[in-house]
């Protein structure tokens, strides 16, 4: 039995996160468990945004497609198309669609154990659980 998995985009579970904010998991603990990182791909309709928050781990984010702008620890960046950021953990970030069409990340945490604490909040909760909506 072989340890290597693939997945096939069109047949992976999307979630809706809020406000027409949809992401699709990836590689995520249900699907292997002893991953070093969790990935996935979420996209964000004409004018959302992901609210400022921060992570337990670093986080790699490549933009896909449209234009956004990155906000990392109060300094602001537009980006376009396969722009990438690396975020350590436990600073506060965000990404907001800029663009007129949607805006399409790819997620990279370093960590199969994600967690999200959005600014104003001591609050962790579970990356992609109920309490985890980008759009609140």
């Amino acid at each position: 039995m072989s340890d290597n998995v693939i997945l096939k985009f069109d047949e992976t579970r999307t979630l809706e996160r809020g406000g027409g904010v949809a992401s699709t998991p990836l590689v995520i603990p249900a699907v292997r468990p002893d991953a070093a990182f969790t990935t996935g791909i979420s996209s964000f309709p004409v004018g959302q945004a992901a609210p400022l928050h921060k992570h337990n781990c670093d986080e790699q984010v490549t933009l896909l497609s449209g234009r956004a702008e990155v906000e990392i620890d109060g300094e602001t960046t537009e980006l376009k198309a396969y722009d990438t950021t690396y975020v350590t953990a436990g600073v506060e970030h965000c990404f907001r669609n800029i663009g007129d069409e949607p805006m399409v990340i790819l997620w990279i945490y370093g960590s199969n154990k994600v967690t999200r604490t959005f600014a104003g909040s001591d609050e962790e909760v579970e990356h992609l659980s109920a309490a985890d909506m980008l759009v609140r």
